[in-house]
C-alpha cells in the first residue's frame, strides 16, 4: 500500500511559477510510474505528467507541453511538477498517483493505482 502526500500549491498571478511536490510512503518507490494529474470544477482529472520509475522516460499532456517538467528522487521517495508560464486555464486540484509499472510512463488514469489527497492550484489572471 503506497501513500502519497502533495505539497506546493497556492496562489500565483498568470506567468509564475510553482514547484508541487509528492511524497510517497509505504511502498517501493522506484517500482513505479509516477504521475501529475488535475481536475477543474466540472471537469474530468486529467494526467498532465507522467514519469517512468527512473526518471528518464517522461510523457505530458499538449496543454502543457515546454511549460512543466516532471521529475524524480527516488532516494528521496518524491516527485515533483515544476510548473512555469502559469496560465488560469492551470487552475485545478493537482493530483500525483501511482502505477505500479517498470514500463513507459502512462497518461491513462484508470492505469493509476494509488492517489494523493491533492493541492490546489489557483493562477489569477
Amino acid at each position: 500500500q503506497v501513500q502519497l502526500v502533495e505539497s506546493g500549491g497556492g496562489l500565483v498571478q498568470a506567468g509564475g511559477s510553482l514547484r508541487l511536490s509528492c511524497a510517497a510512503s509505504g511502498g517501493t518507490f522506484s517500482s513505479y510510474v509516477m504521475g501529475w494529474f488535475r481536475q477543474a470544477p466540472g471537469k474530468e482529472r486529467e494526467c498532465v505528467a507522467a514519469v517512468n520509475w527512473s526518471g528518464g522516460r517522461t510523457s505530458y499532456a499538449d496543454s502543457v507541453k515546454g511549460r512543466f517538467t516532471i521529475s524524480r528522487d527516488n532516494a528521496k521517495n518524491t516527485v515533483y511538477l515544476q510548473m512555469n508560464s502559469l496560465k488560469p486555464e492551470d487552475t485545478a486540484i493537482y493530483y500525483c498517483a501511482a502505477d505500479w509499472s517498470l514500463g513507459a510512463p502512462s497518461l491513462i488514469r484508470q492505469d493509476y493505482d494509488y492517489w494523493g489527497q491533492g493541492t490546489q492550484v489557483t493562477v489569477s489572471s
